[in-house]
């Protein structure tokens, strides 16, 4: 398997850091807790969204482009992410930001991603809740198109094939990185929502033959469905990578239990998720990714799920910035 291969601009600050986080581990008093920081890959305050715009911005340059479209919720990572790499690389960006909270507040409206949105160039439009968002998508880009445009177009979270490689490129990353510290590692947990980073990272660990199980937190959709699409995308992009197989049915493990009140509106455990990281290890995780990620971890170590003796690796997903466009959920003292 040969990612050298494929298409890929240097967005991201690689390899991100791999580190011990001593006073959460005590404070749960369970399994010995690493962090893999990619909220740190620079990239416009980074997140995971930058490693798979390394593949599909080259894959974008490759075809020509001029423009570059994608779309997602209003405080959206990916789009935020996608406008800086649109903006370091010299193409235009339009965005379609879908209502999926109702949310009213001017914070969320125009702070947080949306202000990075704008700095960067990017022009937006806004759609309601419950519509097909990559259809709309397309059909604006044929606008564009029609009027002589080059739009190369990505998918909610750039989440298809072409993307999973920069997590198939993460998960030879983290393994290089537990052989190099003599890291024995039991379990990786991360944040999954449009299925690219778990399917990248199940893909480069099963063609790796890693044998860590990688456990999915879900922040949108059910169980079965989360599971469904992690798994389809997995074996897309094993068969780009031409290892067809490599991944089974049951490598695809997604908890759903934390996406609380629904996709971006976070629940009391989301809330005490990012409290109990930033006053114990000055990490902060953001209220519609990594938090809930953060509370499945917390949840599943108080219940007995990971035990002392173990460890365990968080996927730090990014998406800080998103804080400030939610004030409205945090009791801060006038």
């Amino acid at each position: 398997m040969n990612l050298a291969k494929f298409p890929r601009v240097r967005l991201a600050h690689l390899a991100t850091p791999l580190e011990l986080m001593p006073r959460l581990t005590e404070h749960l008093g369970g399994p010995e807790i690493w962090i893999k920081r990619d909220d740190c890959t620079g990239l416009s305050t980074g997140g995971n969204k930058t490693r798979k715009l390394e593949f599909l911005m080259a894959e974008a340059q490759a075809q020509g482009a001029d423009m570059v479209m994608t779309q997602g919720a209003t405080q959206s990572n990916h789009a935020r992410q996608t406008a800086a790499a649109a903006a370091k690389l010299g193409m235009d960006c339009h965005i379609l930001l879908e209502d999926r909270t109702g949310y009213n507040h001017e914070n969320y409206k125009y702070s947080g991603n949306v202000l990075l949105d704008h700095l960067h160039g990017a022009t937006m439009e806004h759609r309601g809740p419950d519509l097909d968002m990559n259809a709309e998508m397309e059909a604006v880009a044929d606008k564009f198109r029609a009027e002589g445009r080059n739009v190369y177009t990505i998918p909610g979270g750039g989440s298809n094939a072409t993307g999973a490689l920069g997590y198939v490129n993460c998960a030879f990353e983290m393994m290089n990185q537990f052989v190099t510290m003599g890291l024995n590692v039991d379990h990786i947990v991360h944040a999954t929502g449009s299925a690219g980073t778990q399917a990248g990272l199940i893909t480069g660990l099963k063609a790796m033959n890693a044998g860590i199980p990688l456990l999915g937190i879900g922040v949108r959709a059910p169980k079965p469905k989360q599971e469904e699409n992690v798994y389809n995308l997995a074996v897309k992009t094993a068969e780009k990578l031409g290892c067809p197989g490599v991944v089974a049915r049951e490598d695809v493990m997604a908890n759903t239990d934390y996406v609380g009140p629904g996709y971006g509106m976070p629940g009391d455990d989301t809330l005490e998720a990012i409290d109990i990281f930033a006053r114990t290890e000055a990490i902060l995780l953001d209220p519609v990714y990594s938090a809930k990620g953060g509370a499945g971890l917390i949840d599943l170590i108080r219940k007995g799920h990971f035990k002392k003796g173990e460890r365990i690796v968080f996927l730090h997903t990014g998406g800080a910035i998103g804080l400030t466009g939610y004030t409205h959920c945090f009791d801060v003292p006038k």
